[in-house]
């Protein structure tokens, strides 16, 4: 499982020209379900997330968590995190899960998430065509995964 985070100073999801959620200071986070994915791999990913120090302390440090400023979390399901550009000029995601198996743990996800943080957590829509709206604060994009235990 796959987990691209931005931290964002306000953030929102656009279906069909209306809003379908939105968020104020908090973590967008991107996250991509591979085939071997499983529970563990979520909640080990939330649990890290939940507790990452991402967010400045009053000498401008990262040195808070989400938690520690009380901020929110916005997950969109993304297969294309899943992409190999190993051969060729056209992205393939053999990897990247079919929705039978992505959606039940995008789902599980986001519950773990809001179990481990007891923060907001909301999410994009499943499947759907969707404008990410973000004001990235920082910069700051962080890449997790959680095959690759760094």
């Amino acid at each position: 499982m796959r987990a691209l985070l931005q931290r964002v100073s306000e953030a929102k999801i656009v279906v069909d020209g209306k809003v379908h959620n939105e968020i104020g200071k908090g973590l967008l986070i991107l996250l991509g379900v591979e085939f071997e994915d499983t529970e563990e791999d979520a909640r080990w990913l939330c649990g890290k997330i939940a507790k990452m120090r991402l967010f400045p302390d009053q000498d401008g440090v990262m040195n808070l968590s989400v938690q520690e400023v009380g901020g929110e979390f916005l997950v969109i399901s993304q297969f294309t995190l899943h992409a190999s550009t190993k051969k060729g000029n056209r992205p393939s995601y053999y990897k990247a899960s079919k929705p039978h198996h992505s959606e039940p743990l995008y789902e599980y996800f986001m519950e773990h998430l809001w179990m481990e943080s007891d923060l907001p957590v909301k999410g994009g829509k499943f499947g759907a065509d969707m404008k990410v709206h973000l004001v990235n604060d920082g910069p700051v994009t962080i890449w997790i995964d959680s095959k690759n235990k760094e």
